[in-house]
């Protein structure tokens, strides 16, 4: 008798994607993954350090000051404030824009997008040359509101082109009208775009220091900044150090916990059809002036400012000296990018393919940077190459390594979901047929997430661009940037004399800027 076969049972293909999520991560992406966390978490390392050099006792001195408590307060209202008012702008012009006839909106979602080529701190200059009154919160919140509400909106119009509109046509056959299925259908599906958003706005507010400095509002930021420049003990630094970092700790595991109960309509690419964007009657007025109002608070006063300043300062220009800070400022950039973006890929195809812990630990530790302030970046970055790698010290690598830990989850954001958009069926299939991981890596996932990976490295670009803190304390010897030359005419006073350096800035960032809007 011929022995008993067993019997070959085909597995369904979700049981097939579940097991590919299983999979060991390969080594060609586990290693480098493995050393762009190891330098994310490294400024971590140096204020573990520094904050312990005097012991745990007074470490807690200084976290329970009466001045600790009131810079958690003050920064804490920035932010909360600064994230609601994103909220408000970046979801309100993404649904006019995506899904309403609104005339023009694909130049308003240019519009919407262009704030991202005014750094914040450029913002906060243009508002404190034309109203000195402001200083403090009010002219904070103002400029950080304007250059943080495109990180809402571009994901919130995104998710918005890609929800299935069946739901919303289900919704009004019963009788439901456009208000309630966006406030019961719509609103509900964006909630993982819009906190993903709100956590980089949250990040962003907390971390920044060029606005506050200019604007002369205290925060965690400025504190650390005065702390590091009026001393040289750098305890008491790395100690509010530490206290940023377990807020934005926070923060993050708040925005997981959301993104984790939010469901999905559906599982595929796209929907049966495209959604038909509703008419506004009588409301086509009030949207338009609510988007011109908008896009000339975020766009329109700062360049008419800094136009202003361009007129009556035209006479004491150093051309030579904008071009050389021009080409460094790209030099930089477009390195730094490169760097980050490739450093980025790997751990943006391991959070996208793999479940693992590991990868998942991975992902995570990215984050680490974005939790510090440049100024704690550099100076951990000093601190570790004055004394294991004294040839790094002001060098340009060294720059690029902070570039690096402080704009990573950018780059990570991006690729993972360029590469969840794609199917990973293809790459089964390439490994079934005996792909090496780096060939499915070189000739699959990076040739299908290419413009997502893309549209990341464009957002990195600009992002380093405008980067202050950290260059002002890593850049190489005798090289300014544009924005170190307009951070010391600033400080000195010389309104007229940063115009120049703040609208060379502007127009370099315009460029990623509106092509990542014509992209939306």
């Amino acid at each position: 008798m011929k022995a008993n076969r067993p019997l070959l049972v085909r597995r369904p293909v979700t049981a097939q994607f579940a097991a590919a999520g299983r999979r060991r991560p390969p080594l060609v992406l586990l290693l480098p993954a493995i050393a762009a966390a190891l330098l994310a978490l490294l400024p971590l390392g140096y204020l573990g350090v520094r904050a312990m050099e005097h012991g745990w006792g007074y470490a807690w001195d200084i976290v329970t000051e009466r001045r600790t408590l009131e810079l958690l307060v003050r920064s804490l209202q920035l932010t909360a404030i600064v994230v609601f008012a994103c909220l408000v702008l970046g979801v309100s012009l993404a649904w006019l824009t995506v899904r309403t006839r609104l005339p023009g909106r694909r130049l308003w979602a240019v519009l919407a997008t262009l704030p991202l080529a005014v750094p914040s701190y450029v913002a906060a200059f243009t508002w404190i040359s034309a109203a000195p009154s402001l200083a403090g919160l009010p002219s904070a919140a103002i400029t950080l509101t304007f250059a943080c509400s495109p990180y809402v909106f571009l994901p919130v119009a995104a998710a918005l082109r890609g929800i299935d509109p069946a739901q919303e046509d289900a919704a009004r056959s019963l009788g439901s009208g456009s208000f309630r299925v966006f406030w019961r259908i719509t609103l509900p599906q964006l909630r993982p775009a819009a906190a993903g958003g709100a956590i980089l706005v949250a990040l962003y507010v907390l971390s920044d220091f060029g606005s506050v400095s200019i604007t002369r509002y205290d925060t965690f930021t400025r504190a650390v900044h005065s702390s590091y420049q009026a001393s040289f003990d750098r305890t008491p630094a790395a100690v509010l150090g530490c206290v940023l970092v377990a807020m934005t700790v926070l923060l993050v595991m708040a925005e997981n916990r959301t993104r984790g109960r939010a469901g999905h309509s559906r599982t595929g690419r796209g929907s049966a059809r495209p959604p038909v964007p509703l008419s506004l009657g009588w409301w086509r007025v009030p949207a338009l002036v609510w988007c011109t109002a908008v896009s000339a608070a975020a766009v329109g006063f700062p360049l008419a400012t800094l136009g202003y300043w361009l007129t009556i300062g035209n006479s004491g220009w150093d051309p030579e000296r904008l071009w050389s800070a021009t080409l460094a400022t790209l030099t930089v950039a477009a390195v730094g990018a490169a760097v980050t973006t490739l450093l980025a890929l790997p751990v943006g195809v391991l959070s996208a393919r793999h479940r693992g812990r590991a990868a998942r630990f991975l992902e995570q530790s990215v984050y680490a940077g974005h939790a510090v302030p440049g100024i704690t970046v550099g100076l951990a970055l000093v601190f570790f190459s004055v004394r294991y790698a004294y040839p790094l010290y002001q060098e340009l690598p060294l720059l690029i390594a902070a570039y690096v830990v402080l704009f990573l989850p950018v780059a990570v954001a991006s690729a993972r979901a360029a590469v969840l958009q794609s199917p990973p069926v293809l790459e089964d299939v390439a490994r079934s047929l005996g792909r090496s991981p780096l060939r499915v890596l070189r000739e699959i996932t990076v040739p299908l997430a290419a413009p997502g990976i893309g549209a990341g490295a464009a957002l990195t670009f600009v992002v380093i661009m405008k980067e202050l803190p950290a260059t002002l304390l890593l850049r190489p010897t005798g090289t300014d940037t544009l924005a170190t030359r307009l951070w010391t005419e600033t400080g000195a006073g010389a309104f007229a004399g940063a115009a120049p350096y703040a609208a060379a800035i502007v127009l370099l960032a315009a460029i990623p800027s509106y092509l990542l809007g014509r992209r939306t």
